[in-house]
């Protein structure tokens, strides 16, 4: 039997979290690594700490052979900016205090899942560089430019000083996993790194989203009308100022039997809540809240329709949302507001549904009634070109297997 390869995994959020680092560990562990896990005190996305952890309690535990250990983190709590600041500061700086007990060790090698903030891989950098251990950081929200999509920050010190601070943090890791080649070559403009130390990965699903599960009961609460589907965080970056203006557009031209189900939850939840109740959508829109990733397709095979939005964002151009990814494999069509790659990918190539521009609820709306007019044979035939894509480009073991070798090289 082969020798276990040492891998240290920093990621500010892992299980009981539900983020896309869990599989790809899951993954990993079956290509025989040994694998310890750095990550925060889960509270993600409601802010509140989860029952059965605190400063005090599961700082250390086993998850499927993995030690995992939780750095102090200061919770989301009501997710206003600042909260967020604290949440986003206090993991990397509780992280640093963990680089001694990590020099006793020897690992193979270091890979950071990098969501927002790019400071959460500080103690991963700094500990490779003092070990010299190779670092590979997976590059899932780019910064400064994802910061500067969710928050407007006008002041120019700030903006320069938020620059400064991510371009950092990418010079100083020795690989780099990206989503698209656009964001390569924005990386490639900021960093000193190789071409050959940056390769084009991207976000994969779990194989949970390829199936399809009938749950009577909620096909039953859901039987009457036409149901349009969103799964994911409900934050500023999903637009969701263009997904109200098209549903009262729709309502207005006598759509009245549309069901808007929202799958998900985050600091927008709130807000989004109180504007449905202000555009009369109350009886429209659905909120079901988070639920576990093994949920998903019984919403996903009762729907009619997977609807996204984002942005306006250079950045967001430049990929294909792991809600896409998740949408090609859940077989439906999609109804997507964004721009870039996605749009020729959906639009020209697959033909899997229509994607308009980023914050156009006009052409939003059109698109839902393109899809609401189908047969349901056509609307099959639909999703079904998208399942066929996703088995052929995005599957999960071929695409992880390209980062499990990349990160070995």
């Amino acid at each position: 039997m082969k020798s276990s390869k040492k891998l240290l995994v920093v990621s500010q959020h892992f299980w009981p979290e539900t983020f896309r680092i869990n599989d790809l560990c899951d993954f990993l562990l079956e290509k025989n690594c040994d694998i310890e896990v750095l990550c925060g005190i889960p509270n993600y996305p409601k802010g509140k700490v989860f029952d059965g952890y605190s400063v005090f309690k599961n700082r250390k535990q086993y998850h499927k052979g993995m030690l995992v250990k939780r750095a102090l983190e200061v919770p989301r709590g009501t997710n206003t900016n600042f909260r967020i600041f604290i949440n986003y500061v206090s993991f990397p700086f509780a992280g640093l205090f963990h680089i001694p007990r990590f020099l006793t060790k020897d690992y193979d090698k270091i890979f950071i899942f990098q969501t927002s903030p790019v400071i959460m891989g500080l103690p991963a950098i700094l500990l490779g560089k003092l070990k010299r251990i190779e670092t590979t950081m997976y590059v899932l929200d780019l910064w400064p430019e994802n910061l500067f999509s969710v928050l407007d920050i006008k002041n120019k010190f700030l903006r320069k000083l938020a620059t400064k601070i991510s371009h950092w943090h990418y010079r100083h890791t020795d690989k780099l996993i990206v989503l698209s080649e656009k964001m390569k070559s924005r990386v490639m403009e900021v960093t000193n790194i190789a071409e050959e130390n940056i390769i084009v990965i991207p976000q994969v699903c779990e194989k949970i989203y390829e199936t399809d599960i009938v749950d009577k009961k909620l096909a039953t609460k859901f039987s009457k009308g036409f149901n349009v589907l969103f799964t994911g965080s409900i934050t500023p970056a999903q637009s969701f100022e263009t997904i109200i203006a098209a549903a009262k557009q729709l309502k207005s031209e006598g759509l009245k039997d549309i069901n808007w189900i929202i799958v998900g939850d985050g600091m927008s939840r709130k807000w989004l809540e109180d504007e449905t109740k202000k555009a009369g959508l109350s009886n429209s829109f659905h909120f079901e809240g988070m639920k576990p990733m093994e949920d998903i397709p019984r919403y996903t095979t009762m729907t009619d329709l997977l609807v996204g939005c984002l942005v306006k964002s250079d950045l967001l151009e430049a990929t294909i949302p792991a809600k896409v990814m998740s949408y090609f494999a859940a077989g439906r069509p999609m109804v997507l507001a964004m721009d870039g790659e996605v749009q020729n990918l959906i639009n020209n190539a697959v033909k899997c549904g229509y994607v308009g521009p980023t914050e156009d609820p006009n052409a939003l709306a059109e698109n839902i009634k393109k899809v609401y007019k189908l047969s349901t044979r056509q609307r099959k035939a639909m999703g079904d070109r998208g399942r066929d894509y996703h088995f052929k480009h995005f599957e999960r073991n071929i695409n992880l297997k390209k980062l499990h070798d990349f990160i070995f090289s």
